[in-house]
């Protein structure tokens, strides 16, 4: 694997130190939640409004924990898939694209023990996020697919699924930027969506060979 010409250290090392310091999802759900309680964030910026969108990721995430279904179907789908892989995933408590999308990654792993879910803080892990960039910007939460038995990248996917990017993109044409309106308005698409856009999506990297 070749060198990352920013941190000169292969891919694979970077990947390999921040599995050794991933959380479980059990993990940083009582991480977020402490946090919440306290009126914390994670990361060095201590504004806020981080805090506050990490009480209100703490507040979602528990209600899609409850109450997001994945289907029987799905779950005998999910199952099939036969390949050892980590889903290492960059985010922080704040991210409030993380909130929806984290609990369906969850549930996917519980269908499938081949599925090692795990996770690691956006500042803490700079060559990693460094590494996996989306169109040269830190976003998050951003989903690594690495081979157990080779540490070989697979696919990525993130920071959003397949129909909210393009709600995104066609907003930004539109507008410049992503006003706070846009995004109580994606919030409100998430809940409705119920999941199942970010499920298709995972679903289609568990395909890849």
């Amino acid at each position: 694997m070749l060198n990352n010409s920013m941190t000169g250290h292969t891919t694979k090392e970077i990947i390999e130190k921040a599995l050794a310091d991933a959380m479980t999802y059990t993990a940083f759900r009582e991480l977020v939640s402490n946090l919440a309680a306290k009126d914390g964030t994670t990361g060095p910026e201590q504004t806020e409004a981080y805090k506050q969108y990490t009480i209100l990721n703490d507040q979602r995430m528990r209600r899609w924990d409850k109450t997001l279904k994945i289907s029987d179907e799905v779950i005998q789908q999910l199952q099939g898939y036969q390949k050892k892989v980590y889903w290492l995933v960059i985010t922080e408590s704040w991210c409030g694209d993380a909130a929806p999308s984290l609990p369906v990654m969850n549930k996917i792993a519980m269908a499938n023990d081949k599925i090692t879910l795990r996770i690691v803080l956006r500042n803490q892990h700079p060559k990693l996020m460094a590494s996996f960039l989306t169109d040269n910007k830190m976003s998050i939460p951003k989903l690594i697919m690495i081979e157990k038995n080779t540490m070989e990248e697979l696919a990525t996917w993130g920071p959003l699924p397949g129909k909210a990017t393009q709600l995104a993109r066609e907003y930004k044409q539109l507008h410049g930027s992503l006003s706070p309106e846009f995004k109580e308005d994606l919030q409100q698409w998430f809940n409705k969506d119920k999941g199942q856009n970010i499920l298709n999506d995972l679903q289609l990297l568990l395909t890849l060979k």
